[in-house]
């Protein structure tokens, strides 16, 4: 690689994604979706309830800090804010303004955009890759590393 030059990602024309409402990244097995103070703050104001309520009523404790509780139903087990009822064949988060950074940066999480490879793992879970317009490369950037910061991956 010449000085100066910048290393360019397998993605730098960007990626096709578009979220179809379908649910597929809220639910499955049991899971991890990962919740700061400052992002329960956010929760919190949106319900109209304390922060103490929100993490009281709504997460539980987990070695790497609070989650936010799953319901199991026919789908698998779904995030607590996965709304299947507002919009019948859809899946849609109630919260999606203020929702944790996690869901915020998916599917452009580190581990899903090493290589073309992973890339096309995530497209048997989520149909909305491949769909829609194209993501530019400098989005994909700054979600992957937003998601490297929160989380350390």
């Amino acid at each position: 690689m010449a000085h100066g030059s910048v290393q360019s990602e397998w993605y730098g024309e960007g990626l096709r994604f578009e979220c179809t409402l379908c649910g597929a990244c809220c639910t499955g097995p049991p899971g991890v979706v990962l919740v700061s103070d400052e992002e329960g703050a956010l929760i919190a104001a949106r319900l109209g309830i304390s922060p103490e309520d929100f993490f009281e009523r709504y997460t539980h404790p987990t070695s790497d800090g609070a989650s936010i509780n799953e319901l199991l139903n026919a789908h698998g087990y779904d995030c607590v804010f996965l709304d299947r009822e507002s919009d019948p064949g859809k899946a849609a988060c109630s919260l999606y303004e203020d929702r944790p950074v996690q869901c915020r940066t998916f599917p452009f999480w580190p581990e899903h955009i090493r290589s073309p490879r992973d890339w096309n793992r995530l497209m048997s879970h989520c149909e909305g890759i491949g769909r829609g317009d194209v993501i530019p490369v400098d989005e994909i950037r700054i979600s992957a590393r937003r998601h490297s910061e929160r989380y350390g991956k």
